[in-house]
C-alpha cells in the first residue's frame, strides 16, 4: 500500500566516509518539502564501516530503511532492489557520494508535480574528473545513441526521479544484466530534465573503476542494439569485395607481365587481418550469448541478507522469488 509521497533511494558500497554527511544533506533537502518519505538504503555487500554506519542511522531515525544484499551484485542490482521495495508515489535514485547535488531533487519534484513522470538529471559540467573519465563518458553516451532506436539521452546518469507507474513498469521487466537509465527511456512515459553541476566526490574513490565501467557499456550496448551483430557481416561483405577486386587485379597484373609473384609477407599480414575480423566477430556474438545465457539460467538479480525499519517483510517481487 503506497502511504508515502517519495522514496529515495541510495545504492551503498564502502561509503563509510560519505555516508552520514550524505545522511544529514538528503534528509534536509527531504524534510522541506514538508511530506511524507522514506530513504531506502540499499547496502551492495560493503566490506567497510558502511553496514554498521548504517544501521547506526536507522536506529535514530525511523524513516531511514535499510536493505542488506548477501553479497556485492552491483549498482544497477541495488537501484532496482531499492526499486522493488520503495512504496511512494515518486521514486528519486542518488548515489551517496554527493556528486549529484541532492539540491537538485526539489527541481525535480517541481518538475513531478507539473506532470513529468521522469525528471532525469542532465549533467551540464563534471567538475573533478580527469580527462580520460570525461572523454569516455561523453564518447559511450554518444555511441550508444547512434546505434539504438530509444532515445536515451547524453550526459545522464541514474540520478532521476520516476512515477510510481514507471517504477512498477520497471519492476515488471525481467532482465538480469540490467541498465536501468536505458530501461527507464524505453517504457517511454512523459519525461524531461534537470540541468546541473556535477561535483568532486565529497570523500573516498570512485566505484565505477574502467571494468565496471566496460562491463556497464556492454550492459546497455547488448540490452538496447542488434547493430554489433551486423558488423561482421558488413566489414565481411567490404573485405570480400576488396579481396574480390584485389584478385582480379592481380590476374590482369600477372597475365600482362607474364610473372607470378608471391609476397609472403603481404599474404600473411591479409590472414591476420581476417583471423581478426573473426574473432571480433566471434567475440561480439559471444556477449549476446553470455546474455541470453545468464537470462536462461533465471537467477535472482540480487539477494537480500536482511532490512531494518521495516515493519513486516516487504513485498520482494518475482526477481528474487
Amino acid at each position: 500500500m503506497i502511504n508515502k509521497i517519495y522514496s529515495l533511494i541510495v545504492p551503498l558500497y564502502n561509503e563509510e566516509l560519505v555516508i552520514n554527511e550524505s545522511y544529514r544533506r538528503l534528509k534536509e533537502i527531504m524534510e522541506k518539502t514538508n511530506e511524507d518519505y522514506e530513504i531506502i538504503f540499499v547496502n551492495d555487500g560493503s566490506k567497510d564501516l558502511t553496514k554498521k554506519m548504517a544501521e547506526d542511522i536507522c536506529k535514530k531515525d525511523c524513516k531511514i530503511k535499510l536493505v542488506n544484499f548477501s553479497r556485492n551484485f552491483g549498482h544497477q542490482a541495488a537501484i532496482t532492489a531499492g526499486m522493488n521495495i520503495a512504496v511512494g508515489k515518486a521514486i528519486i535514485v542518488i548515489d551517496a557520494d554527493l556528486q549529484d547535488p541532492p539540491e537538485v531533487i526539489l527541481q525535480m519534484i517541481e518538475k513531478w508535480k507539473e506532470g513529468y513522470e521522469v525528471v532525469y538529471g542532465k549533467r551540464a559540467k563534471r567538475e573533478g574528473e580527469s580527462f580520460f573519465k570525461k572523454f569516455t563518458a561523453k564518447a559511450f553516451y554518444r555511441v550508444l545513441r547512434s546505434m539504438i532506436n530509444i532515445d536515451i539521452p547524453v550526459d545522464t546518469g541514474d540520478f532521476r526521479l520516476i512515477d510510481r507507474k514507471v517504477c512498477d513498469a520497471l519492476n515488471s521487466l525481467p532482465e538480469k544484466n540490467r541498465y536501468v537509465r536505458g530501461l527507464v527511456s524505453w517504457v517511454g512515459y512523459k519525461q524531461t530534465y534537470v540541468e546541473f553541476v556535477r561535483q568532486e566526490r565529497f570523500a573516498g574513490e570512485t566505484k565505477y573503476p574502467l571494468k565496471k565501467m566496460m562491463k556497464l557499456a556492454l550492459d546497455g550496448i547488448t540490452s538496447f542494439s542488434h547493430k554489433p551483430l551486423f558488423a561482421g557481416s558488413y566489414f565481411g561483405g567490404i573485405l570480400f569485395f576488396i579481396g574480390i577486386v584485389s584478385a582480379l587485379g592481380v590476374l590482369i597484373s600477372d597475365l600482362i607481365n607474364k610473372v607470378s609473384p608471391i609476397n609472403i609477407s603481404f599474404m600473411f599480414t591479409v590472414s591476420l587481418m581476417m583471423f581478426g575480423l573473426v574473432f571480433i566477430s566471434l567475440g561480439i556474438m559471444g556477449q549476446y550469448i553470455g546474455r541470453m545465457f545468464d537470462e536462461s539460467k533465471n537467477r535472482p538479480i540480487y539477494i537480500i541478507d536482511n532490512v531494518i525499519n521495516y515493519e513486516e517483510k516487504p513485498q520482494i517481487y518475482e526477481v528474487i522469488s
